[in-house]
């Protein structure tokens, strides 16, 4: 990293810094407004002194003493931000075209790596994380991605932030919010899950008139046994006839007469 080298500001830049601090003290306290600065709680300063890293650790939150014309800095925000990824077009592993868009959430939890390593951390991010998504969605089938999304958001986050733990970045949560396929794919996808569901509808109702089957054949060999108890049974179809229709006037017809 370049906050890792440790080379002096040499003795010329000794010399300039010491003049720089003479002249703050020689136009104090008019000067002391114009190096103060205040850095907020969110944020952290990387302060650089003739070019060079001041320090492997930014500065803040509270007062900085930033020296004129030897000291610059750059305000870092440490607040999580989101990276909205536009729609993607991916062709799946079963060759299946969709489009995928996500979000992600990252901070930087270094702020000299994010000064210092890359010039735009947060462009930097952003296209990564499009790329990512299109790489790692491109070897999942359409199968996998319906079902799978968390467990291919969470291989994403670890990709992203191993990529990015040089930059100073820390990502927190990836997500996919939406996956579109072709609407003839829509259309093959559910006149299979309706095939399959009819398909599960008949294997029920022959399984229910099989077991219908050979509960009747028992009811019929225990009526057979027992006279008396078909009987009973008959009488009992009757009261049940009479009870759904009240009009309907039934007759009971002895068992003894049909024999």
């Amino acid at each position: 990293f370049i906050a890792d080298r440790r080379e002096g500001i040499g003795v010329c830049g000794w010399i300039l810094v010491s003049l720089s601090f003479f002249l703050v003290l020689i136009t104090f306290p008019v000067s002391i407004w114009a190096c103060i600065k205040v850095i907020r709680e969110y944020e952290r300063a990387v302060v650089f002194r003739l070019g060079h890293v001041l320090s492997k650790k930014a500065k803040g939150p509270g007062l900085i003493l930033v020296l004129p014309c030897t000291d610059t800095f750059i305000k870092v925000d440490l607040r999580t931000n989101t990276c909205n990824i536009p729609p993607q077009e991916i062709l799946t592993k079963d060759a299946v075209t969709t489009q995928v868009d996500g979000v992600v959430y990252y901070r930087i939890h270094s702020a000299v790596s994010a000064v210092a390593n890359i010039a735009d951390v947060h462009s930097a991010t952003f296209l990564l994380a499009q790329a990512t998504l299109r790489n790692v969605l491109g070897t999942q089938s359409l199968a996998q991605l319906l079902a799978g999304r968390e467990e291919i958001a969470h291989s994403i986050q670890a990709i992203l932030d191993s990529a990015t733990e040089q930059w100073g970045i820390k990502v927190a949560r990836v997500e996919i919010k939406d996956v579109r396929i072709p609407v003839a794919m829509q259309r093959a996808m559910a006149a299979e899950a309706e095939a399959a569901r009819e398909a599960r509808a008949k294997i029920v109702a022959a399984e229910g008139e099989m077991n219908a089957s050979k509960a009747l054949k028992q009811a019929s060999m225990v009526l057979a046994d027992s006279p008396a108890g078909l009987q009973l049974r008959y009488l009992q179809t009757l009261t049940t006839l009479a009870a759904e229709n009240n009009s309907t006037i039934v007759f009971p017809l002895p068992i003894n007469m049909l024999e």
